[in-house]
């Protein structure tokens, strides 16, 4: 394995907070490990890869902006015409010798800009002739977000760059493909780019926007107010021109005997990393976490470990950040945590539960009893709604997650949060709902 020169990129730190002692007879060991990045825009000529970075300027990145053509963005028509207004500022927020594309989405992708299957490479020409042909942009046909994606993908491998990125606008749904067929893309695209995707009004399907986000690890969002576009797509850019390092990997070791039964990002979102585990040795397996410029994140791991007697300890799990090489190999970036286990008969260090693995842990259950509920209303089981939102309006009150909080009172009428006791809106506006359900698994960070 590799060593990336510290000098070349962000300075990656871990921590790991826990209660490492089990009771006898105990198994299972929950550890938060804080993941932070800093140091952004430190990185020269990069020793792993040179030729993926301009000294002085940052990692080189390649950029898709993807934008709903269908028919139904001609209603109302200042829904084209503001996301025209985005996709140009958005492309004015483009760093100078990013490379970068525009695409027509409908039922079949189109290239906008540059065309004949090429990236072009940003400056102030090339930035000018991309917003003339925006002009061209007119709303007609239908929605199939695969194909959309799948030139996005051939257009971002192409180029040789450190940094690849997509930004989606829909505003519709997903009509004309199936859903194996949008998983079979996300499938077929996951590790080649990241993608941040947005619902523009309120006739798009949650779940489908949400989807490509989590499965290309970028962010998901509603835009219910056409004429917030531009300032969310400039966000948006200059978030992904802050990147510094991508394709970054939490690799866990875990000794033989143990099982890892789940690791999760809790923060800034809620995200099931479980599934994703790529091995990378027979005790250790990668789990991905995408690209990352200066940023913190918390991640929930869970071990099972064999029992052991009073007075023992073990390491129960080793963790640490990697990248992939071009040569197959993987850098490892110099940040790791341990977890460990101890049994004691002290029942007061055995059943104290650490605050972050409460919080949390909390704060999944939040996100999921938001998710459940919302559907549990929509299927007509009003009852069983109430009490997973009532449960909901209960842990973002103990939490002290305000934002969501206000959300969910758009919902229900809050009689008493402490006690989680609501009762459900006779009327609820669209917007509100889906505001809620797309950022349900947003969190709160633990006061530590």
């Amino acid at each position: 394995m590799a060593n990336f020169s510290k000098s070349n990129v962000p300075q990656f730190t871990m921590d790991v907070y826990q209660n490492e002692y089990l009771p006898e007879g105990g198994r299972e060991v929950n550890a938060i490990v804080t993941v932070t990045s800093t140091g952004g825009g430190t990185i020269g000529s990069g020793v792993a890869a040179p030729h993926l970075y301009s000294a002085g300027s940052g990692p080189s990145a390649a950029v898709a902006v993807m934008v709903d053509c269908s028919g139904s963005m001609d209603y109302p028509p200042t829904k084209m015409r503001n996301a025209r207004d985005a996709t140009a500022a958005a492309i004015d927020t483009l760093r100078d010798g990013v490379r970068f594309a525009v695409i027509a989405g409908t039922h079949v992708a189109k290239e906008v800009y540059p065309g004949g299957g090429r990236v072009a490479v940003a400056d102030a020409t090339t930035r000018d002739q991309a917003k003339q042909a925006l002009r061209k942009l007119s709303a007609g046909g239908g929605t199939a977000i695969g194909t959309w994606l799948r030139l996005a993908d051939r257009l971002l491998t192409q180029a040789d760059v450190a940094i690849r990125h997509g930004i989606l606008l829909t505003d519709g749904k997903n009509e004309h493909e199936s859903a194996d067929d949008l998983k079979a893309t996300l499938d077929a695209c996951a590790g080649h780019f990241t993608c941040d995707a947005r619902g523009v009004g309120t006739d798009w399907v949650v779940k489908e926007v949400t989807g490509i986000a989590s499965a290309l690890l970028g962010t998901a969002d509603i835009v219910a107010d056409p004429a917030a576009l531009a300032a969310d797509f400039t966000q948006m850019m200059e978030t992904a021109m802050g990147k510094e390092v991508a394709d970054v990997a939490l690799r866990v070791w875990t000794p033989v005997g143990t099982a890892i039964r789940f690791v999760k990002q809790v923060a800034p979102t809620v995200e099931e990393l479980t599934g994703r585990r790529t091995e990378a040795s027979p005790r250790a397996g990668d789990y991905p976490t995408g690209s990352w410029g200066d940023e913190s994140r918390d991640y929930h791991l869970c071990v099972e470990v064999p029992s052991a007697g009073l007075g023992q300890e073990m390491l129960a799990a080793r963790v640490s950040l990697v990248v992939p090489q071009p040569d197959g190999s993987t850098a490892d970036l110099g940040a790791q945590g341990l977890v460990r286990a101890v049994w004691t008969d002290d029942m007061t260090a055995s059943t104290s539960i650490n605050p972050q693995v409460a919080h949390y842990t909390g704060q999944a259950e939040l996100a999921q009893a938001i998710q459940q509920g919302l559907d549990l209303r929509k299927a007509g089981d009003m009852d069983g709604a109430t009490a997973k939102l009532g449960r909901a309006v209960q842990l973002a009150s103990a939490s002290g997650n305000a934002d969501t909080a206000k959300l969910l009172a758009k919902v229900v009428d809050v009689v008493d949060a402490a006690t989680g006791t609501v009762r459900l809106k006779a009327k609820v506006e669209d917007a509100d709902e889906m505001t809620l359900e797309t950022r349900s698994t947003k969190t709160v960070r633990v006061k530590k």
